[in-house]
């Protein structure tokens, strides 16, 4: 029976996907493949860009994978072989780990290239994308409260729209224009970050490691310097360019009042000269996003809306990765969205979406727990300072850090630090 047949006359698809990003287009193609009616509507137009590091931890490579995505140098991917920590005079390379579960290998792509490869590939997968449609808020049944479709702008004329479906999946980032349209705020509780980055020509474009420097100093007053509570990174594109940028955490007092832009400038110029980070090698200008963290918008699930990717939250408190995170909860949105569809409506369907929010917290809850007290900690710069100085120095301490800063663990086997890790996600008590 084909998937049209299972629409009812006032439905414009049996599941609305709203925003084609990471989170979108991979929730689009896994619902496509199954043989779901899948409507995108993304705000844009692809290509297009977005403010990012561009770089994917081994974490990230898995769900590429799992998509069915060609990662090979071969085809357009710069691989990293591992990580190389920079705190202060203090540098360590380390190899990505060997695990089952995840490849020894990340990779870089610009958002430019990564967003529209995704897209094509929901496309291909027999999802329906339509681009410049901004979605402004909910459809909601006035009875019950239930989401039943999306209202939107279109085109440059940004012509009045409404679209209907069952089920709507909230894929449109920080913004989260749609779950505030039905209530669902943002929990003041949990981190937020800001992330701004550039492209600058380098020599260091074809390093096979990529860089996070953990010792970010704000020394624009020389009497003064202070430590701040983020990481700076660099990750290489292997095209005569490598990607630029930082981030903060809202757990430093200096979170609300710092030009991060003047930041990110004061940084770079205390790099040596030859990695080539000066104004006069840099290509466009400095741009920045805000990095919602540590599940902070929930629930993920209510009255037909699911949240995922940035709308729900879910960038890492520990290493501001959220790509990954994003593919994660499309892969696990799929699954249940597929479920409940063959389910008629109502409490079994119901008991079938709940699944999702549940299995986003054994997935990610008791890790993104742990990286919430994480951010805290870090937000008093004595700490922050101790972690850097000495924590490192600590070789015993090394694969702890690692490991547990990039999410590379196996939650099942693996060693004694994945399962120390594990055992701690497990144990942190709720924020």
């Amino acid at each position: 029976m084909s998937t049209a047949s299972r629409r009812r006359p006032d439905e414009d698809a049996e599941v609305i996907v709203v925003g084609a990003g990471p989170a979108g287009a991979t929730v689009a193609t896994y619902l496509a493949r199954a043989g779901v009616d899948v409507l995108v509507l993304e705000k844009t137009t692809f290509p297009r860009d977005k403010v990012c590091g561009d770089g994917l931890t081994p974490r990230g490579v898995k769900q590429l994978i799992d998509l069915g995505i060609d990662t090979r140098e071969e085809a357009g991917w710069v691989h990293s072989r591992g990580l190389r920590i920079l705190a202060g005079e203090h540098t360590i390379e380390l190899d990505w780990p060997e695990l089952s579960n995840y490849p020894p290998y990340g990779v870089s792509r610009t958002r430019h290239d990564f967003d529209e490869l995704l897209a094509r590939t929901a496309e291909r997968a027999g999802a329906r994308l339509q681009e410049r449609t901004a979605v402004t808020e909910a459809i909601t049944e006035e009875r019950t409260g239930r989401v039943v479709g999306v209202r939107g702008k279109f085109g440059p004329d940004k012509e009045p729209v409404a679209y209907r479906a069952p089920l709507v999946l909230a894929c449109d980032g920080v913004s989260a224009r749609l779950a505030l349209s039905v209530g669902i705020d943002k929990l003041d509780n949990r981190p937020m970050g800001v992330a701004v980055r550039r492209y600058y020509k380098s020599p260091k474009h074809d390093d096979p490691m990529i860089e996070g420097h953990l010792e970010l100093w704000d020394r624009r007053d020389p009497d003064d310097p202070r430590l701040l509570p983020g990481y700076g990174w660099a990750f290489p594109l292997g095209d005569g360019t490598v990607n630029v940028g930082l981030g903060i955490l809202s757990t430093s007092k200096a979170f609300r009042n710092t030009d991060y832009r003047a930041l990110m400038r004061s940084w770079l110029d205390s790099t040596p000269q030859e990695w080539g980070f000066r104004e006069e090698n840099a290509i466009g200008r400095i741009g920045g996003a805000g990095l919602p963290m540590g599940f902070n918008r929930t629930p993920h699930y209510r009255n037909g809306l699911l949240l995922l990717g940035d709308a729900g939250g879910m960038v890492s408190p520990f290493n501001g990765e959220g790509i990954s995170a994003a593919m994660e909860s499309a892969q696990l949105a799929a699954e249940c969205v597929v479920q409940a569809l063959a389910r008629p409506e109502g409490p079994s369907r119901e008991r079938a979406l709940q699944g999702y929010p549940r299995a986003l917290s054994e997935e990610m809850g008791g890790y993104y727990r742990l990286g919430n007290l994480f951010a805290k900690a870090i937000g008093n710069p004595k700490v922050m300072r101790a972690s850097t100085k000495y924590g490192l120095r600590i070789k015993s301490l090394l694969p702890l850090i690692y490991k547990g800063m990039s999410g590379c663990y196996q939650t099942r086997g693996g060693d004694a630090v994945d399962r120390l890790i594990t055992t701690a996600s497990r144990l942190t008590p709720s924020a």
